[in-house]
């Protein structure tokens, strides 16, 4: 199934949900772990109908679900075809049914709170260094390249970051190699960045923003602030 760009994300106007990362997200309140499971129950047997699943977390007064597609295709310049992690129809159309279970369930969605972390590591050598990567946070090198064109960390199971290689130089001065990307719904992204700041953070590249906005802390230590704008809804 095609994956899909962020426009014709927008266009499907899913108020739950956020895209993130490759993946939708979206988080639902809960008063109880019972109310949780239920709606997580019915959530399973929407999945059933339809033949495709969420990734499911609970916890203590909330849902989280993400909606992602194994073997997207994504076509490249030359028209040849890739499978990759992404969003397709498929995940647009269980999002859809989400919703109107959550309704049914009477939960509300609370969207401004859904929040992924990915690691970036700018390297000259991905090929040679991702297979050391993979191993140590997955334990098997086959996640290298899964789900992506690249080198890039994915494990199958979600338990650890993606990571994925940057360009650098190879005769590049040493420097920060390693960074967190912090992806975040576009609405608190203003908020999220004044708060870092606030906190004795300051901005050290804008050029990209509002999609990404480079933040150090006091030793010049760097994160970014991410938000996919192409996939939000345009007022």
């Amino acid at each position: 199934m095609d994956m899909l760009r962020g426009e014709k994300i927008a266009e499907a106007d899913l108020t739950d949900w956020r895209k993130l990362g490759q993946g939708l997200h979206a988080r639902y309140v809960v008063g109880d772990f019972g109310t949780g499971a239920r709606f997580v129950t019915a959530v399973g047997e929407a999945g059933d109908a339809l033949g495709h699943h969420p990734r499911v977390s609970i916890g203590n007064g909330y849902v989280d679900l993400k909606l992602i597609t194994d073997d997207a295709v994504y076509r490249d310049g030359e028209g040849t075809e890739h499978a990759v992690e992404w969003v397709t129809q498929q995940d647009v159309d269980l999002a859809r049914r989400i919703t109107e279970i959550a309704a049914d369930h009477m939960l509300a969605a609370d969207p401004a709170s859904v929040s992924v972390i990915e690691l970036g590591l700018d390297t000259a050598r991905s090929k040679t260094i991702a297979p050391v990567w993979a191993a140590l946070l997955t334990g098997s090198t086959e996640a290298q390249g899964r789900g992506c064109i690249g080198d890039d960390i994915r494990d199958t199971t979600g338990r650890v970051p993606i990571l994925w290689f940057g360009d650098a130089d190879e005769g590049e001065t040493p420097r920060q190699r390693f960074h967190i990307e912090v992806y975040v719904a576009p609405e608190v992204a203003s908020q999220r960045i004044a708060a870092a700041l606030a906190a004795g953070g300051t901005v050290v590249d804008d050029s990209n923003a509002p999609s990404l906005t480079v933040i150090a802390d006091q030793d010049g230590n760097k994160g970014i602030v991410c938000v996919d704008v192409s996939a939000a809804k345009k007022e």
